[in-house]
């Protein structure tokens, strides 16, 4: 497996450095199923910080994973909302959840 070099862009390490920021993968889940605002996916994403889930959605915008619309601004609405590049990785999802079904089994209390 390639290690990503100091000065040298990995796609691989990009990727995984990207996906594994907390909450990201959730996001990218629930937008699986179709535009959200932002309080729809927090309810969906459950248990992330606005702040946060801000964060994280400018940062999809960015990259190019998610795009934003505002759809008014008196009251401020926005729907967010996967891009093709989002919705490739759906892909991604089912295979984590392929795995975990397989490998991991529920706590005992």
């Amino acid at each position: 497996m390639a290690e990503a070099h100091e000065g040298a862009f990995c796609p691989v390490y990009a990727a995984i450095n990207l996906l594994q920021e907390k909450w990201t993968l959730h996001i990218i889940r629930a937008l699986l199923s179709g535009p959200k605002g932002f309080n729809e996916l927090a309810r969906a994403v459950g248990g992330v910080n606005p702040a946060t889930l801000s964060q994280r959605l400018e940062h999809l915008v960015q990259v190019g994973v998610v795009e934003k619309r505002v759809e008014s601004h008196m009251p401020p609405r926005t729907r967010y909302q996967l891009t093709e590049a989002g919705r490739e990785l759906e892909a991604v999802v089912a295979a984590i959840e392929r795995w975990a079904k397989a490998h991991l089994k529920t706590p005992v209390s």
